[in-house]
């Protein structure tokens, strides 16, 4: 073996865990400086990044005017957004997905999206203009959480079956009322808005909605992160999790409110976007496995590219922005139905 074959055997080989953390850290803020650059005004990479740099350092401007005012205030807020949004939804899927044992589960089980959805379009009915959306949305969708839970109270006990049972009862009731608003609503001005709103759309992000929004998803993921190794036990059958010691009733109900305040927050801020919480933790799961302790950072990554990605195409495909709720169905269904067929119904 000559000299160069042997030192070649003995280069240290870099882990693929390590070349995938990386890969979920870096990723996302490639992509980011990426969705700055892309739009109807196309901005250099280098001055995009000069830009954002010369807010934490003494640069000497050498970019226009006008790309510094494209790349903060119109930009940067929809990018910080699209992650944020797009972590919150798959972090929350990945939560409900263990905690029901079921890959079939979303973040909307509950029928948190109906009740957010019905309190915009009440807000948007009442107020004639989206100001107050995001708060009428929030308490809606916090509500419906808590009619789903109350339906499911059996002798002061919940079982999985009845909560899934009271979402579906409470998104029913939801969607109802909701109609009823769409029926009453003026049909040249009011009904369009609400009707555009429900697609989902970032078009409104700004950083007074980031300023709120940012806290809300950020404790219910931290709890969320903190209980990784409670989901893991939540994710075995009722028996062997109080076999383990947890306090089953008492996880469920910590979890669902966690899940419940993310994806509440994210309707609140970008309306009804779906497929995203679905679709992503089965995508994160295929590369890092079950383990919540790495399946809840994966999700937050891989969503919050996800979701930029789609938002950089909806805003930049056509003339029209395309709501965000058409592209992530055309994407996340097929792609939903080739892992099914794939895993056969199964988790991997």
């Amino acid at each position: 073996m000559t000299d160069a074959a042997v030192s070649l055997s003995r280069a240290p080989i870099v882990p693929l865990k390590m070349v995938l953390t990386i890969g979920l850290i870096v990723l996302p803020i490639i992509l980011a400086v990426v969705a700055l650059c892309l739009g109807r005004y196309m901005v250099a990479p280098g001055n995009a990044l000069s830009i954002l740099l010369n807010q934490v350092l003494p640069i000497e401007p050498h970019w226009e005017a006008v790309e510094e005012t494209v790349v903060l205030n119109i930009r940067l807020p929809r990018v910080l957004m699209a992650l944020l949004i797009g972590g919150g939804l798959a972090v929350s899927g990945a939560a409900f997905q263990g905690l029901f044992g079921n890959p079939l589960v979303s973040p909307h089980i509950l029928g948190v999206s109906s009740g957010a959805g019905f309190g915009a379009a009440l807000t948007i009915l009442i107020f004639r203009h989206m100001t107050f959306v995001p708060a009428g949305a929030l308490v809606f969708g916090i509500a419906a959480m808590m009619v789903a839970l109350w339906i499911s109270r059996r002798g002061g006990r919940s079982s999985l079956f009845m909560l899934i049972l009271g979402g579906v009862i409470t998104a029913a009731m939801f969607e109802a009322l909701l109609s009823l608003l769409k029926y009453v609503a003026d049909p040249n001005d009011t009904l369009p808005t609400i009707v555009y709103w429900l697609m989902g759309s970032l078009t409104s992000s700004s950083y007074d909605m980031l300023a709120w929004g940012v806290p809300l998803i950020a404790i219910g993921s931290s709890v969320l992160w903190a209980l990784r190794w409670r989901l893991n036990i939540m994710s075995l059958s009722e028996v062997e999790a109080r076999s383990l010691g947890t306090d089953v009733q008492k996880m469920r109900w910590v979890v669902i409110v966690a899940a419940t305040l993310v994806t509440a927050t994210t309707v609140s801020l970008a309306g009804i976007i779906g497929w995203v919480g679905l679709v992503i933790p089965h995508v994160a799961r295929m590369l890092v496995g079950s383990n919540h302790s790495a399946l809840i950072p994966a999700s937050i990554s891989i969503g919050a590219m996800y979701l930029l990605v789609i938002d950089t195409v909806a805003r930049t495909a056509t003339s029209a922005e395309i709501p965000l709720s058409i592209l992530t169905a055309i994407i996340g269904a097929p792609f939903f139905a080739y892992l099914l067929k794939r895993a056969k119904g199964g988790w991997s």
